[in-house]
């Protein structure tokens, strides 16, 4: 069975790990049709930087750190560094969507899930569809 690139972004994370989230229950039971499929997962340092200052911003410093250091640790976890070029790509069709509100993380998530062919992406985020990505759950 062939391994299925899926986007991690910031919504579905934290839908994820926050009982009181509006999408937990959905998010819950996602995961756990879709753990025993072999899956490789990617995000973005800005996705990582999104979910552990929503924590720490809390006063949940502890639980930052927990949820940082599992996707820092996961093997399953692809973890894209948005480096200089990368930043650039992002700005230049953050700057190209003019109509759209989309963030600029949105934007580098976009040209990251072009880059490395990703047409799924685990998230809340109506952007992604809007953009031509498919997102689950639905």
């Amino acid at each position: 069975m062939p391994i299925h690139k899926v986007f991690l972004d910031t919504s579905y994370l934290l839908a994820l790990e926050l009982a009181n989230d509006q999408n937990h229950q959905a998010a819950q039971t996602h995961w756990q049709q879709v753990i025993t499929n072999t899956r490789s997962f990617v995000t973005t340092s800005y996705i990582f930087d999104e979910v552990v200052t929503y924590f720490n911003s809390r006063n949940h410093h502890a639980k930052a750190v927990q949820v940082g250091n599992r996707l820092l640790l996961s093997p399953s976890v692809q973890l894209v560094h948005v480096d200089q070029a990368l930043f650039y790509l992002g700005w230049a069709y953050f700057q190209q969507y003019q109509d759209k509100q989309y963030s600029l993380t949105d934007s580098i998530s976009f040209v990251v899930m072009q880059q490395y062919d990703i047409q799924v992406a685990y998230t809340f985020d109506q952007h992604f569809t809007q953009a031509g990505f498919q997102k689950e759950p639905q």
